[in-house]
């Protein structure tokens, strides 16, 4: 007998589960209303930046500008996804577009892999080739460019740890003002020493630690993709506590997965000894569940004796 435990509201639809696993409608309208309000102020500066790095012949506020390209398209990007995500699931689409979001993040994260490339590149070609840039023009346009990107950062911070679409357009942004804040240093060393290598170099930094964060971007939602299990979930530790449930002999072909962000589900087959405790060994197993921050369980219970049945049979191997 399969039963379903959860503590997550859900509908049935065309026959099958259909689950409405959006964060809640609330903070949908809050992360899509601050990546909005992100996305105006960021298109509007990278106008200002660009030509401030002509005028200047500054590559850092140039790379700046290019990244500041890319965040605006990023920043669209995980806004259409978003409000994708938002539509209800269907007879084909049973989750719906969650993985959108996802989705996202991922092709975000592999932009910023090359932004940072691109950066390196051409700052190689001016540490061989200095140029003279107008530092007092690259400085102020830089602290203006770390201004709008603070109130950027500070709008999509909070969201930031709980989606991995926002997480995305939030690292674009903080790349963004890492690069302002290089840029500043790089014009203050040129305008009290002279020496413009310090542009080039300030780029290749930035170009590092854009590089790092877009890493573990990629490689989180690849996870998530592949459905692995959850980096803070340990399955052993798991698998011990659904055996020490009482009444639960055994526990088996059990999957933790993550469907979208903040959504993690459980499914999975035990043996039960007492037919009768049915109910009250599955409102224990999703306590359990509920305590290590899994809130949607699918779990079917087998009586021992059909169990072994289908142990005995060839056809009934299966892993654990």
């Amino acid at each position: 007998m399969m039963q379903h435990v959860h503590s997550s509201p859900h509908r049935h639809a065309f026959g099958a589960h259909s689950h409405d696993v959006e964060t809640s409608p609330m903070d949908r309208r809050s992360q899509s209303g601050r990546l909005w309000i992100v996305l105006l102020i960021t298109g509007a500066f990278m106008v200002v930046e660009l030509v401030g790095g002509v005028l200047s012949n500054s590559l850092a506020l140039l790379a700046d500008a290019g990244h500041m390209l890319t965040d605006v398209l990023a920043l669209a990007l995980s806004l259409i996804a978003m409000r994708l995500a938002m539509r209800p699931p269907s007879q084909e689409r049973t989750f719906g577009y969650v993985r959108l979001e996802i989705l996202a993040a991922l092709v975000n994260g592999a932009v910023l892999l090359g932004i940072s490339v691109w950066i390196a590149w051409e700052a190689w070609g001016r540490i061989g080739a200095p140029e003279e840039v107008d530092a007092p023009l690259m400085m102020g346009v830089a602290v203006v460019g770390l201004i709008v990107n603070l109130v950027g950062a500070g709008l999509l911070k909070e969201h930031a740890g709980e989606n991995l679409n926002v997480r995305g357009a939030y690292l674009h942004v903080l790349g963004d003002l890492l690069g302002s804040v290089g840029a500043i240093g790089a014009g203050a060393i040129i305008l009290l020493t002279g020496w413009t290598l310090a542009d080039p170099l300030a780029s290749v930094i930035i170009a590092g630690l854009i590089l790092l964060g877009a890493w573990r971007l990629v490689k989180e939602a690849a996870e998530v993709l592949l459905e692995m299990v959850p980096r803070h979930l340990d399955m052993s530790e798991l698998l011990k506590d659904l055996r020490a449930v009482p009444h639960l002999d055994d526990v088996h072909d059990l999957h933790v997965w993550t469907l979208t962000s903040g959504f993690v589900a459980l499914s999975g087959h035990g043996v039960l000894d007492d037919p009768t405790r049915h109910q009250q060994v599955l409102d224990e197993i999703r306590d359990r569940m509920a305590t290590r921050g899994i809130e949607h369980v699918t779990f079917q219970l087998e009586p021992v004796r059909l169990h072994q049945i289908e142990r005995s049979s060839p056809r009934g191997e299966r892993g654990g």
